[in-house]
């Protein structure tokens, strides 16, 4: 039996007591609905316990700097291997974290470049080469038989002075010739220079000619030119005249080149990060686009946004000032201001301008230097209170550095070449273009040798990169930019690379973020980390991945307390005939997400955006039809997310809001006074600390604490609905203050994992007794706040008004959370319904847009098949609705589809196509239409 992984009694969360085999060195998928228990069974149970386990087999003394993950609640795991857990999370918020960084192929690139790199000049991009002394003995010797050849020492070189004392003591060390300004001259002569004119001088060390025998005493003479020339060594002839240097020191600017190493190329390191920026490659500074958010209106009308928050005299008082005195219409649109108007108005003047006040009712002037807006914010940033500091940086946005133009690194190390190509030039490439470029580059010499070693290591990851769908990422991206799936996916990578085998890989959804077309070379990395030798447990909901599988476990048959049984283990093709499986049953096509019967047509109102180029959108314009249900489509990193989160989204809001955000760049954007607001529902938390829940959130909290306030024992007691706030401390409020309302307390332990121990006082319930005390209909708010949405929608059916809020979280498919879960416990689709489930009880305008990036994620079919009903809701309420998908079933609901591509990177970044789902599927230039054809087949 020690081909399977025997779990025994696991009982981890909504687990209900269940014992399973799981076959070893497999491609095992755990499906299910949504809250069905598969994360609990894969990462809960399964790696907590491998990973708790290889902690524990560690010293004390190792274990205190591990994290030691608590013992899952479980009889036995039998037959378990080491595991490692592949999750959807963010590698690194840090700004210095990139993609080459954090998959080691920029480290690689360091070396590539520090031990193989040609080195130039930053002044003037001459090859820049040191010598030893043997090596320009040889160059030398080989000018050829009874050559003739001065050995000289470049003392001075193109500086100005009279250097009376250094023809002295260079004539005193023995030296009898110099040549000065390019003229032969004899040291013991007297040598007039003109101390205004620079002068180059060079002291002649040995005039030899080529033979056999004059080895040794070239090799002297050199040695003593560099010892003279500080590193520097001129031999002429009678037609050329070369310098050679010890160093890296351009001969031509007198520019030394410290030691390359591998440091020099780490903008984590001062040896070689940009001086400005400290290898960030971008600064804070003050945003014009922030401070004049709204070109359209003039100065007086508010135009310079910061300049509201002024004192209204001074401010009155400066632009009647600058009005008379410099002839700027203070009520003409700022846009049709001329530069230099514009140029005063920003950064100031260095002239005083005459500003006045009132004394009695004599008008006084007086001269007061102008700074503009910069100087007033700048003063706010470094003088000013927190308030003051925070309220300056609300204009500052993140921009290229000016010294390295967001390349991160010093000049020196920006000159140092491979393939005719910088280490920030490669960076800025994409996968594939990096690896065809170490495909093609050459070296010669010995250097030869030393690459191939390296090249070799940075083209196994590039290629593992490739094959996981990665093509289109460029090295230099930073890590907070990626996606779950991205990440996931880079991690995927960094781990076959390792070549670890008899390991347990247990991954979380890695289809996310990934078009049809790359999956299968997801599916074949994922096999191929199965075939050397490593069990592969994958939760996934992607249709393909659970066909590529060996192994299926079904959990169900529903969602919380009503799912954490295994209903099916076996084949997919069995899988499609278990009745009770509900996976089983949209796998087989009893059951489907159906289209509705008739699309909704374009009633000509849309919103334009023109001229998008954000990041790789080559110049495109788009139409948005508004009224339909939208889906925005493409493969991986063909710029749909740049095009509707970067630019359109936050340029809706800012002409809506007025808010100063910076969005992509675009040339206009018309037909925005047809919408009334702009939500964006993403996968970011509701909240970051336990504290927040789905209540909290959607204010459903607040409708629960009014019920109970209102009970008669409230009453009696005088508890207003404060009192049943856990977060409110007494005597206003009813928490537990041993644990200040969270219900738990937390136990540090060094060497093992930090414990969260129930409190003693309220024994998780967060409430103190007198609050619970309180009954609504025999329950107390702790027991409330226990129950899952489904429980509370039947407790609440004679409250209208929480019943409703309560039934909008059910059809978001939400029924199975409880009313009191964490935020932190939520997945990234979790939190996604509960914000569009917020919206959803809000009152409908039919004038909003609604965007949703990848909604699907971590939804199970019938979950969907909910999700598109409720994108019908938003839509026939007359709303528009805008979805970046590459779920099939999604798209070919939509009424109108807008495909980005045709490839990712810099071969995407246009539009393909636009239209209905049915003529996109007749699209040969859309991957998409290609497998979208075989979803519309009826």
């Amino acid at each position: 039996m020690n081909d399977h992984i025997i779990i025994k009694g696991a009982r981890q969360h909504n687990l209900k007591n269940i014992d399973l085999k799981i076959p070893k060195n497999k491609l095992v998928v755990i499906t299910g609905v949504s809250g069905s228990g598969k994360s609990t069974l894969a990462f809960d149970t399964l790696y907590a316990e491998g990973q708790r386990r290889y902690v524990e087999s560690l010293s004390a003394y190792a274990r205190q700097f591990l994290e030691m993950m608590e013992k899952p609640d479980v009889d036995s795991i039998e037959y378990l291997s080491p595991a490692i857990s592949i999750e959807q999370k963010s590698i690194s918020r840090n700004p210095r974290s990139t993609v080459g960084t954090i998959t080691e192929i920029y480290d690689y690139m360091r070396l590539l470049f520090a031990r193989a790199g040609a080195v130039h000049c930053p002044v003037c991009g001459k090859l820049v080469q040191s010598y030893s002394v043997q090596q320009i003995v040889d160059r030398v010797l080989a000018f050829g038989e009874d050559a003739k050849v001065e050995i000289m020492a470049p003392v001075v070189r193109g500086k100005k002075g009279e250097y009376k004392k250094l023809f002295e003591k260079l004539l005193k060390d023995g030296y009898v010739r110099a040549v000065i300004d390019g003229e032969v001259r004899r040291l013991e002569e007297p040598i007039e220079l003109d101390k205004q004119v620079k002068h180059s001088i060079s002291v002649v060390i040995d005039r030899i000619k080529i033979k056999e025998s004059v080895n040794r005493r070239l090799t002297d003479s050199v040695e003593t030119a560099l010892g003279l020339g500080e590193g520097l060594v001129e031999v002429m002839t009678d037609d050329r005249r070369d310098l050679y240097s010890q160093k890296f020191t351009c001969p031509d600017c007198d520019i030394s080149i410290e030691e390359i190493e591998p440091r020099s190329f780490s903008f984590n390191n001062p040896f070689g990060a940009c001086p400005e920026c400290e290898g960030l490659g971008e600064k804070q500074v003050f945003d014009t686009e922030a401070i004049v958010p709204n070109d359209e209106i003039s100065v007086r009308e508010g135009a310079i946004e910061p300049w509201q928050q002024f004192d209204n005299f001074h401010f009155y008082n400066t632009l009647v000032a600058l009005s008379e005195q410099f002839g700027i219409d203070m009520n003409k649109p700022y846009r049709d201001l001329t530069e230099k108007h514009k140029k005063i108005l920003l950064e100031g003047l260095d002239e005083p301008i005459k500003m006045f006040t009132f004394k009695g009712e004599k008008k006084v002037f007086y001269d007061k230097k102008f700074n503009g807006v910069f100087g007033l914010l700048k003063e706010k940033l470094y003088t000013g209170t927190q308030t003051d500091r925070d309220f300056a940086k609300k204009y500052m946005s993140a921009q290229n550095c000016p010294s390295c133009d967001g390349a991160r690194l010093k000049r020196t190390s920006l000159s140092v070449f491979v393939g005719g190509k910088n280490i920030a030039e490669i960076s800025a490439m994409n996968v594939r273009e990096v690896l065809e470029f170490f495909e093609g580059v050459t070296f010669d010499g010995f250097i030869k040798d030393v690459a191939a070693k390296i090249i070799n290591e940075i083209k196994r990851r590039l290629k593992f990169l490739n094959d996981v769908g990665l093509s289109y990422i460029t090295l230099e991206r930073k890590a907070s930019t990626l996606s779950g799936g991205e990440a996931q996916r880079i991690r995927l990578a960094t781990q076959i690379g390792s070549g670890l085998t008899d390991v347990l890989y247990v991954l979380d959804e890695p289809s996310i973020g990934l078009h049809q077309r790359d999956n299968d070379m997801l599916i074949a990395t994922l096999k191929n980390l199965r075939d050397i030798g490593n069990s592969l447990i994958v939760v996934e909901h992607d249709e393909d991945t659970i066909y590529a599988s060996d192994f299926v476990v079904d959990m169900g048959p529903g969602a919380g307390r009503k799912g954490g049984e295994v209903v099916f283990t076996g084949h997919p093709e069995e899988l499609k005939h278990c009745e009770g499986s509900l996976t089983g049953q949209y796998l087989s096509g009893r059951k489907a997400i159906e289209m509705s019967a008739e699309r909704r047509k374009p009633d000509g109102r849309c919103i334009e955006l023109a001229g998008a180029t954000e990041n790789n959108l080559k110049d495109i314009s788009v139409k948005i039809p508004l009224g339909l249900n939208i889906c925005v489509t493409g493969v991986s990193g063909s710029g749909k997310s740049t095009l509707i989160m970067d630019t359109l989204q936050v340029a809706l809001k800012k002409k809506l809001l007025r808010n100063n955000a910076r969005s992509g760049a675009f040339r206009d954007l018309t037909g925005v006074e047809q919408l009334d607001k702009v939500i964006d529902i993403d996968q970011s938390p509701i909240g970051r600390t336990p504290r927040s829940n789905p209540s909290t959130y959607t204010g459903v909290f607040t409708d629960i604490r009014e019920i109970f306030a209102m009970t008669q024992d409230a009453k009696v007691r005088g508890y207003k609905i404060s009192r049943f706030s856990f977060n409110v401390k007494g005597p206003k409020g009813g928490r537990c203050e041993t644990c200040q309302g969270e219900g738990y307390i937390k136990i540090e332990m060094h060497f093992l994992p930090d414990m969260y121990v129930k409190c003693d006082a309220c024994h998780g319930k967060r409430y103190n007794r007198d609050t619970l005390d309180i009954r609504y209909k025999g329950q107390n708010i702790a027991d409330v706040m226990d129950m899952t949405v489904n429980q509370g929608f039947e407790f609440f059916e004679n409250i209208p008004k929480l019943k409703n809020k309560l039934a909008v979280l059910k059809d978001v498919g939400l029924g199975y959370i409880k009313l009191g879960q964490p935020a932190t416990t939520l997945s990234g689709g979790e939190a996604q319904r509960v914000k569009l489930a917020k919206e959803l009880m809000k009152r409908p305008t039919g004038k909003t847009l609604y965007i949703f990036d990848e909604p699907t994620t971590g939804l199970h079919f019938d979950d969907i098949n909910k999700l598109v009903k409720i994108f019908a809701r938003l839509t026939d309420s007359g709303n528009t609705v805008i979805i970046i998908e590459h779920n099939l079933d999604v798209i070919k609901c939509a009424d109108h589809i807008i495909d980005l591509g045709p490839e990712g990177g810099e071969g995407g970044g246009e539009i393909v196509f636009e239209g209905t789902p049915e003529d996109c599927a007749k699209c040969k230039a859309s991957y998409t239409g290609k497998y979208l054809k075989g979803k519309l087949v009826t």
